[in-house]
C-alpha cells in the first residue's frame, strides 16, 4: 500500500519562525476547543422568559415582572391595578406549551386567582412574546393578564348581593319583607323637659302606634337611663313624619335594614318573634363577577359571574284569614283577650291573636299561665275514663254544694241536676260531679290524662315561645279535688287548651309547628287517647254547645267545645275551648267574668272565616 509522508522526499520541510510558534500553538488550542463550546449554549427559546415572568407575577413581585416585558412602566401598572382591583388573596400561575415563529412566539397561561371570600377564578390565555439582540421577552399587551382584557381596560370585582329572604303565610302572602326601617330613638337625659319632648313623639307616632302615649314615652325614656326606642318605622312611615321629628332634642332617628311587617296590624305580637327567630337566616350565598371597565368606568365585558343563591323564604303556618278573624274578635273586647288556633290534622298553628291589653304583658296568649277553670274537667273527665272509674254515661251526684275533706265545693249559682250521667253533668259544668270524680283518682291521674291531651309536655317550637300548662301530681284529697275543677294548683295557657281541644279533635296529639320545615321538639311525650276516651270526650263536648252552657255558638256548625269560668283575686277568667271541622282554638278574656264572654269571641271568630273553613 502506497504511503505518503509530508514533507515529500527530496524537498526540504518548511521553516518556522520560532516567533509566530506561540501564535500558532494559540490558533491550534482554539480550534480543538470549538467543538466543547457547542455542548454548552445558552437557553434556547422563549420558555425560560415566560416562567420568569408569570413566577414574578403569581409572587406579586410586580416590579420584577415589569422588567421582563419589553413595556416595564405600562406592563407594571397594569400588573399592580390587576391584582388591586381584584382585591385578590393569591394567584398560581403557571405556563404551558409555546409555539414559535421566527422573533416571535405564544406561551400558553393558566392562571388562578384566590379571591375574598374563597372565591376561586381560573381561565387560561397566553403570553406574547419577542426576541430582540437573541433575548426573549414579554411583548407586553394586556392580554398577558386575561385574553380579553383590552389596553385601556381595567378589572374590576363585583358582588351580586343575594335577594334577602322574605317570611309568608300559609297562603304564600308576604308577611315580613327586607326593607329600611328608621329608628327612633329618645335619651331623656338629652332633653331639658323629657315631657315635652314625650308629647310631641306621642303626637306625631301615635297615628302608626295608639299604645304611645305621653306619659308612656317618657316613663320608658327616663327608666332606660339611656337611648330608648320609641317607634321603628317603615320606609313610608319614615319619609311621612321624619320633618317633624328632627330637631326634637334628645331624638335620633337611625336608619337600618331589618324585616318588615307588610301590615303593622296582622299579629304583631307573634311576627316580634319569628323575626329575632330567622333574622340571622335571611341573607342568601352572594354571586360575584369579573368585569372589565372602559377608560371612562364603564362596564365593557363580563368575565366570569358566579349567580347568587337566595335563601329561600320562610312559610309560617298562620292562615291570614283565621288570623284576621281571630284578630278583630279580640280587638273588640277591652279586656285582655286571647285567642289561639291550630289545625288538629297537622299541627299547623293557625292563628294567635291578643288585643292591645294582653300585648302590654308580652306573648301571654302561648306562655301565659292561667287557672283554668271548668275546661280542665275535660283532663278529669279523660282521666276518669282512662282509669276505669266512669265512662259518659256513669251516674255522678250533682248537689248545689258537697263537702269534701274541709273544702265546700259549690255549684255557680248553687245549681243542682241531682244524679245524673257524667256527659250530663260536663254538659252543664257541675262542679260538686267532677269534684267527686278528681276525689276518687289516684294522685298522678289528673297529670297523666293531661299529657295525653298535650298539657304538661315541654315544647320547642321554632318561632314562639310556649307554656302549654303545669298538672302537678297530689296524693292530698283536697289539692287534687280542686284541681279537678280547675282551681287548685293547675295552670294552662291559652296555647295549651287549644292543643288539648286539637287533640281530641285529632284522637292523638298533634305536633305543633309556625315555621315550616323546623322540627318541634317534645319532652316527656305521653301515649295517645285510647279510642273510647275521645268518642267519650267528643260526645261530650258537642253536648255542651248543642244543650249546655255554649248554646250560643251553635247556630255556627258543628262545633265541640267547654266552657270555663276559673275564680281569680279581683274576678274570674271566662274560656272557652273547642273545634270546628279542622280547626282547634282557645279563647281567654282575663277577668271578663261568664264564661259566654269567651263564647261570644269564638262565635265572632268562626262567622267571621270564609265559607269552606
Amino acid at each position: 500500500m502506497p504511503t505518503s509522508s509530508y514533507p515529500p522526499r527530496g524537498v526540504a520541510a518548511p521553516r518556522i519562525d520560532p516567533l509566530r510558534k506561540p501564535l500558532l500553538i494559540a490558533l491550534a488550542v482554539a480550534l480543538v476547543a470549538l467543538p466543547a463550546l457547542g455542548c454548552a449554549r445558552a437557553p434556547q427559546g422563549p420558555t425560560p422568559a415566560a416562567d420568569a415572568f408569570v413566577d414574578a407575577f403569581g409572587r406579586r413581585d410586580l416590579a420584577a415582572a415589569a422588567k421582563l416585558t419589553n413595556q416595564p412602566e405600562k406592563a407594571s401598572a397594569a400588573l399592580r391595578s390587576a391584582w388591586d382591583k381584584l382585591q385578590a388573596d393569591t394567584l398560581t400561575a403557571r405556563t404551558g406549551s409555546a409555539r414559535v415563529t421566527g422573533d416571535t412566539a405564544t406561551v400558553d397561561y393558566t392562571y388562578e386567582w384566590r379571591l375574598p371570600k374563597d372565591r376561586t377564578w381560573r381561565y387560561t390565555g397566553q403570553l406574547q412574546m419577542g426576541r430582540s439582540d437573541g433575548r426573549w421577552a414579554v411583548r407586553w399587551t394586556s392580554s398577558n393578564i386575561h385574553p380579553k382584557l383590552g389596553d385601556t381596560q381595567t378589572l374590576s370585582l363585583r358582588a351580586n348581593p343575594a335577594p334577602r329572604a322574605r317570611v309568608n303565610e300559609q297562603a304564600g302572602s308576604d308577611v315580613l319583607v327586607p326593607g329600611r326601617v328608621s329608628r327612633v330613638a329618645f335619651t331623656a337625659a338629652d332633653a331639658a323637659d323629657p315631657g315635652q319632648v314625650a308629647t310631641a313623639l306621642a303626637a306625631v307616632l301615635s297615628r302608626f302606634d295608639q299604645r304611645l302615649t305621653p306619659e308612656s314615652i317618657r316613663d320608658a325614656a327616663v327608666a332606660a337611663k339611656g337611648a330608648y326606642t320609641v317607634a321603628l318605622l317603615s320606609e313610608a312611615e319614615s319619609d311621612e313624619v321624619n320633618t317633624d321629628l328632627i330637631g326634637l332634642p334628645g331624638v335620633t332617628i337611625t336608619a337600618q335594614w331589618d324585616l318588615v311587617p307588610t301590615d303593622r296590624n296582622f299579629a304583631p305580637d307573634l311576627l316580634a318573634q319569628v323575626r329575632k327567630t330567622v333574622i340571622a337566616e335571611v341573607d342568601g350565598k352572594a354571586g360575584w363577577s369579573v368585569v372589565t371597565m372602559n377608560a371612562n368606568g364603564v362596564d365593557t365585558d363580563v368575565l366570569n359571574e358566579v349567580p347568587s343563591q337566595p335563601a329561600p323564604s320562610f312559610s309560617l303556618s298562620v292562615d291570614r284569614n283565621v288570623q284576621n278573624a281571630a284578630q278583630r274578635a279580640v280587638d273588640a273586647r277591652t279586656e285582655q283577650a286571647m285567642l289561639v288556633a291550630i289545625r288538629p290534622s297537622t299541627g299547623a298553628i293557625l292563628a294567635i291573636a291578643q288585643n292591645r291589653a294582653a300585648d302590654q304583658d308580652g306573648p301571654v296568649a302561648t306562655i301565659g299561665q292561667y287557672p283554668p277553670g271548668s275546661v280542665f274537667k275535660t283532663v278529669t273527665a279523660a282521666a276518669a275514663m282512662s282509669t276505669g272509674l266512669a265512662t259518659p254515661d256513669t251516674v255522678l251526684p250533682c248537689p248545689s254544694r258537697i263537702t269534701i275533706g274541709e273544702r265546700v265545693i259549690p255549684n255557680y249559682n248553687l245549681f243542682t241536676i241531682g244524679d245524673a250521667p257524667m256527659i250530663t253533668a260536663y254538659e252543664r259544668s257541675c262542679n260538686t260531679a267532677f269534684a267527686t270524680v278528681a276525689s276518687r283518682l289516684s294522685g298522678g291521674a289528673l297529670s297523666a290524662a293531661a299529657a295525653k291531651l298535650g298539657v304538661g309536655p315541654s315544647f320547642t317550637v321554632a318561632g314562639l315561645p310556649t307554656f302549654t300548662g303545669s298538672v302537678p301530681p297530689s296524693d292530698e284529697l283536697i289539692q287534687r279535688t280542686e284541681d279537678g275543677i280547675g282551681q287548685g294548683k293547675v295552670v294552662v295557657s291559652p296555647f295549651g287548651m287549644a292543643l288539648m281541644a286539637a287533640t281530641v279533635a285529632r284522637g292523638s296529639m298533634p305536633v305543633p309547628y309556625l315555621i315550616a320545615g323546623r322540627t318541634t321538639t317534645v319532652e316527656h311525650a305521653a301515649p295517645t287517647l285510647t279510642p273510647q276516651v275521645t268518642a267519650g270526650l267528643r260526645a261530650m263536648m258537642r253536648r255542651v254547645v248543642t244543650g249546655g252552657t255554649a248554646e250560643r255558638i251553635a247556630d255556627q256548625g258543628e262545633v265541640y267545645g267547654k266552657t270555663g269560668e276559673a275564680e281569680v283575686d279581683g274576678g274570674s277568667h271566662s274560656w272557652f275551648v273547642g273545634y270546628r271541622g279542622d280547626i282547634a282554638f282557645a279563647t281567654l278574656l282575663v277577668r271578663a267574668g261568664s264564661s259566654d264572654n269567651a263564647v261570644a269571641v269564638s262565635r265572632d271568630m268562626i262567622a267571621a272565616l270564609p265559607p269552606g273553613y
